[in-house]
């Protein structure tokens, strides 16, 4: 994979999160409640972990990964594999990876990383034609 930068990690808050649901401080409608979107595309894009899930422990939550960035124009915010990152990575100077781990059984979701990647140079200017002064 491509050198990440800027990588966040949200493991502190998923423990504090499922720390607070086996409280009972929770409500499991709070953490189970991922969009249909979401769900779609865990089931049809998403990619499979060996991670089990925190709430209901019936099946192993599945990573789905978006990305946005200025550059990517109509492709922000689009689910991407890993192999398509790495591609994405030589192609375009910067950009963010959003990785959402889901339980397509119980629909518990939560932000897993977040990081960035790209080749780092800024994006091409285009060069505009000088204007004639007629």
């Amino acid at each position: 994979m491509a050198s990440r930068r800027s990588v966040v990690d949200y493991g502190l808050a998923r423990r504090a999160t499922l720390a607070s649901v086996r409280a009972g401080r929770t409500n499991l409608t709070e953490v189970c409640d991922a969009h249909p979107y979401l769900l779609r595309a865990a089931k049809f894009h998403g990619e499979a972990t060996d991670v089990q899930c925190p709430i209901c422990r019936k099946a192993n939550v599945t990573h789905v990964t978006y990305v946005y960035g200025d550059e990517l124009g109509e492709y922000a915010g689009r689910v991407k594999r890993t192999p398509e990152l790495d591609e994405m990575a030589t192609e375009y100077g910067e950009f963010r990876v959003y990785v959402v781990e889901v339980c397509q059984s119980c629909s518990w979701n939560h932000l897993a990383t977040s990081y960035v990647l790209g080749t780092g140079e800024p994006p091409a200017r285009r060069r505009r034609r000088a204007r004639s002064s007629q």
